[in-house]
């Protein structure tokens, strides 16, 4: 049976205005499904009310030790969370990339789309930590 093609859209958490309609600004199909993979991965499990096990603990990651163990559980992580909460994506698979030195992590997040003839998308995010 073949996938039916369709139309994604979300809310622009910018929340700047249309210039003619004056609506707030909607994202659609593929950017409207990266922002959504974005903010799985870098949200914090029970960050977001009334679903305390949506998100990731990624972040609170970025000062253990850089072993491929690490690695492999960030991974895991992400790819459980994505599966869970984004029914719009299938085939996800996760590079995690833990800088040595500097406490910081590279994340690209490949996917396809369910239901929309696009080829395989991906979403990079970077998490370093905030010094002063």
């Amino acid at each position: 049976m073949a996938s039916v093609s369709r139309t994604f859209r979300d809310i622009n958490l910018s929340f700047k205005r249309h210039p003619v309609t004056n609506d707030v600004l909607v994202l659609k199909n593929e950017d409207a499904i990266k922002r959504a993979v974005q903010n799985i991965v870098l949200t914090i499990v029970g960050e977001k009310p009334f679903q305390d096990i949506f998100g990731t603990n990624v972040s609170n990651s970025l000062f253990e030790l850089n072993t491929a163990l690490e690695s492999i559980g960030i991974r895991e992580q992400i790819l459980s969370s994505i599966s869970n909460f984004e029914p719009r994506v299938n085939n996800v698979d996760a590079n995690v990339t833990i800088g040595a030195d500097t406490n910081d992590m590279f994340i690209t997040v490949e996917y396809d789309i369910v239901g929309l003839p696009v080829p395989t998308q991906s979403v990079d995010v970077l998490l370093f930590p905030a010094r002063l």
